[in-house]
């Protein structure tokens, strides 16, 4: 009993800042403003340590092995959050819990900023051995499990708060985070790579994106503790629509639901770090292309994507995010057989690359747009946030956690089309997840 009074709850600082601010109506916008900002903290910390496993990793932790092995490890590495996720996620639940949101929201940020910046300390393995490959992957675990922890409901909140007639809109405001942090991973690393020479580069100048991490976190921690202590927010939790809920309560109801849920969004996560990572393992193993040069590349790509982002929530507020999500994923499935019948588009010409990335945000737009909670309203009020958060994380396991190190090792033997392969399985996956999700709300 003891364990239940170990950290103090957060509850009656929540209340302390709601009386402070009773009069005060949370509009839309301004969830949707501190939703973006979490977000792209996240995914900042997420990307950094992804072009960081292609570019810096395998010189200056795995510099034993040959540069494709190397960056093979690397990427092992890499999956080991998608991992953990899960795992935090139902850890951080139960702090939601016993000691309340904002006590979780703390710690999960804490935890992923500091996971992440502690990198930036990290000595190589030329001086602490097998010992900095084993901290790197602990590092790695924190930031997966951090990020499990910083499901907030911030989503569903401005989803509950918006407009009948502009869901899909509202719906796409929090995936605006993807993009945006990749743009300032990207930008960053650019940076350096441009002003600096190779040697201090991978002495130094790669661990200042690690380290401003923490920053950035700290920013995104106020911006959603603010939300968190409104009225809208703890009315939604009274009202049981924001309430964590145990895992196996939740997978006893909706385990069907929560498999379904998981398989929907595998094309646009199949397609996610096909476009972000990847690339700048294969222009940097396999082409004489420079990788700063590629990353404004990949950059503007990334403008792009948050341009389909936001077009993609005007579509479905007028054809229905489902089918929006449809039209998406055969979308990736042509692209992903455009990919099989001409692999070499990808290879050694600079135009088909530059033609490959900015296809692929745009299409990553469109399609991640609408992922976010397509259909949550299978788990209905009760079970609504744990299962959201639950199937996110599955998904992200099987779409995009192992990705770069599957589909790496295998175009590396066998060429480009695997990519296409690796697509084309998402797609598919996600047409008869929605196929299957139609026939179970006709038989429900």
């Amino acid at each position: 009993m003891s364990s239940d009074y170990a950290l103090p709850a957060s509850d009656p600082l929540e209340r302390d800042a709601r009386l402070v601010s009773t009069d005060h109506k949370v509009d839309p916008s301004e969830i949707a403003m501190g939703v973006i900002i979490g977000r792209t903290s996240e995914f900042f910390d997420f990307f950094v340590f992804g072009i960081a496993s292609v570019l810096i990793f395998p010189k200056v932790f795995f510099p034993f092995a040959e540069p494709l092995t190397g960056t093979l490890y690397a990427f092992g590495i890499f999956a080991l959050a998608f991992v953990a996720r899960p795992i935090g996620s139902i850890a951080f639940m139960e702090v939601d819990r016993r000691y309340g949101r904002g006590v979780k929201l703390t710690i999960a940020l804490f935890l992923l900023g500091s996971s992440t910046a502690a990198i930036s300390f990290l000595p190589s393995y030329d001086h602490l051995g097998k010992t900095a490959i084993v901290l790197l992957a602990a590092f790695r675990i924190g930031q997966g499990l951090a990020l499990g922890g910083a499901w907030d409901g911030l989503a569903s909140l401005l989803a509950l708060n918006a407009p009948e007639n502009r869901r899909g809109w509202y719906a796409a405001m929090p995936q605006l985070g993807a993009p945006l942090g990749f743009m300032l991973a990207s930008a960053l690393f650019s940076f350096f790579l441009a002003n600096l020479t190779p040697e201090d580069f991978l002495d130094w100048g790669w661990r200042y994106p690690f380290y401003v991490a923490f920053a950035v976190n700290v920013v995104a921690l106020f911006a959603r503790l603010r939300l968190v202590a409104t009225d809208e927010f703890v009315n939604l939790l009274q009202t049981q629509e924001l309430e964590p809920v145990p895992v196996l309560e939740l997978l006893r109801v909706h385990w069907r639901h929560v498999l379904i849920a998981a398989f929907v969004p595998l094309a646009s996560f199949a397609l996610f770090h096909l476009v972000t990572i990847f690339p700048i393992s294969w222009i940097t193993l396999f082409t004489q292309r420079s990788a700063g040069e590629f990353l404004m590349v990949q950059f503007a790509g990334a403008t792009m994507a948050a341009g389909a982002i936001l077009a993609s929530g005007l579509m479905a507020d007028q054809i229905g995010r489902r089918t929006m999500l449809a039209i998406c994923a055969g979308l990736i499935a042509l692209f992903a057989l455009g990919s099989i019948l001409a692999p070499l588009l990808f290879g050694d010409s600079m135009a088909g690359q530059t033609v490959y990335v900015v296809v692929g945000f745009g299409l990553l737009g469109l399609s991640y747009g609408q992922t976010a909670g397509a259909v949550s309203s299978n788990f209905g009020t009760r079970y609504r946030y744990t299962g959201s958060a639950l199937s996110s994380d599955l998904a992200w396991v099987v779409g995009a956690g192992f990705a770069p190190l599957v589909v790496l090792s295998l175009s590396s033997r066998y060429g480009l089309a695997c990519v296409g392969l690796y697509l084309l399985s998402g797609a598919i996956a996600t047409l008869l997840a929605l196929g299957v999700n139609k026939l179970e709300a006709r038989t429900a």
